[in-house]
């Protein structure tokens, strides 16, 4: 059994120091550190690294520093040994000062922007994990065969050429939805671990689940987000358990979004209700446009949908939005206005993004995006985006075009240094040019008599 725990500073018995930190993917890494070594230097000046492994840095000039971030302390119990888990900020020796590139410091940028702009203070953000869950799974890619293979109790597999288990999976009830316990352990976990969760549930597919977070501030969505995703996989891991939060794991079945309920707040309040459509604000409108209009160039999507198997996801036929519109009760528009929320607690909910992205960018992005429709008070009703089926207008839906929107589309980043960009642009360039040049099994079934 693994036990977490939040704590508000570094407990007196422990036996290691667990030095968390987050590569360009927003995977997390970490160093571990017995007990007899931490001292209050290890805090003050942190741990050095090579960041050239992280994604970040030159090899010609990769040295970094891990400095451990004393608000983000959590304790984890396992086989008899207590490890101090801590997120670190990164800086730069050779600068002294936070280390542009690294995730964090993007998104703490990004909050530090809304605020001085006087718009906001604060941007909440509630976000959805979806993910599927099997027992077993193999794959391999080769000169000469390219396959995988996943297997799961729930009934995943083929009779007939039919699937066994039929219909929607949403909200199943047990005892189909086998991994209600498992769940249940894991929300638990994580509210132990300082991370607020709103429910779970079974998801449509065969093996898909959510654990639907609660409002947080943009930077510690971020980070509950990344250290949920760390202890759903260990406890899954303990019971012979795969997770994964790919968009498309499955053919013909719904993908892994990564839904993020979101608003602006001043002076403790919601920026976003008002008098306008849907009870939206004039300013929450902005916002939509902003975030739809970017979306439409694919710069955004470069950073909430960043992967080939993003667009095996973004396809016809199911709850995956695919064009820039916003709608009130809408899960095929992009941008969701929720038809069950009273007039106060309106929000807007961004419904393309995946769990492929590093949310570090992905919030921060999207934010920047929201933000400047507010600067250039666009109006999504007018540019085309309130739609209600007819003429709507289709995101790129291929990696290769998304990073060329992001080529041409990067103005309102403002807290995103060029560097990264490029680098980002190149990285995911390499991903799709590589998966594009793959065949796979379909084809074969389509061409090979050709």
């Amino acid at each position: 059994m693994i036990n977490f725990f939040k704590v508000d500073k570094i407990p007196e018995e422990y036996d290691f120091l667990d030095i968390m930190v987050v590569d360009i993917f927003g995977r997390l890494k970490h160093v571990t550190l017995p007990k007899s070594y931490v001292s209050e230097k290890t805090f003050k000046e942190g741990i050095g690294f090579d960041a050239s492994n992280f994604g970040f840095a030159k090899v010609t000039d990769s040295d970094m520093v891990a400095i451990p971030d004393l608000s983000k302390i959590f304790v984890e119990e396992n086989e008899g040994m207590k490890i101090v888990h801590v997120l670190s900020d990164v800086i730069s020796p050779s600068t002294g000062k936070f280390f542009a590139q690294y995730p964090r410091s993007i998104a703490k940028e990004t909050l530090k922007y809304i605020k001085e702009s006087g718009i906001a203070d604060d941007a909440k953000m509630l976000v959805e994990l979806e993910f599927h869950i099997f027992d077993g799974i193999t794959f391999k890619t080769g000169e000469t065969e390219s396959y995988y293979f996943l297997e799961n109790d729930e009934g995943l597999g083929y009779e007939d050429n039919q699937p066994k288990t039929y219909g929607s999976s949403y909200h199943l009830n047990e005892p189909y939805d086998i991994h209600f316990t498992l769940r249940n352990e894991i929300v638990k976990s994580l509210e132990n671990a300082g991370i607020p969760v709103k429910y779970h549930h079974h998801e449509v597919g065969i093996a898909q689940h959510e654990i639907e977070l609660n409002f947080m501030s943009l930077v510690d969505a971020a980070d509950n987000v990344t250290l949920a995703k760390y202890i759903i996989r260990k406890i899954a891991e303990r019971y012979g358990l795969y997770v994964t939060f790919m968009p498309k794991p499955m053919f013909n079945m719904a993908g892994n979004g990564m839904h993020v309920h979101q608003y602006l707040e001043k002076d403790g309040k919601s920026l976003f209700v008002g008098d306008e459509l849907y009870n939206l604000s004039e300013l929450a409108l902005n916002y939509t446009a902003g975030i739809l209009n970017h979306s439409l160039t694919g710069s955004l999507l470069s950073w909430s949908n960043p992967s080939t198997n993003s667009y095996k996801r973004l396809v016809p036929g199911f709850e995956a939005p695919i064009s820039a519109s916003f709608s009130k009760g809408s899960r095929s528009a992009a941008v969701r206005i929720p038809g069950y929320l009273s007039k106060a607690d309106t929000r807007i909910e961004f419904r393309t993004g995946d769990g492929s992205a590093n949310v570090y960018f992905f919030l921060s992005a999207m934010v920047l995006a929201g933000i400047s429709g507010i600067e250039k008070k666009l109006d999504p009703v007018e540019l085309g985006f309130h739609s209600k089926g007819e003429n709507e207008k289709v995101f790129p839906l291929d990696l290769r075009l998304v990073m060329k929107g992001l080529k041409d589309d990067k103005d309102y980043l403002k807290t995103f240094p060029e560097e990264l960009i490029n680098k980002w642009y190149d990285t995911k360039m390499k991903e799709a040019n590589l998966i594009y040049s793959i065949p796979v099994s379909k084809e074969f079934e389509m061409y090979f008599e050709l």
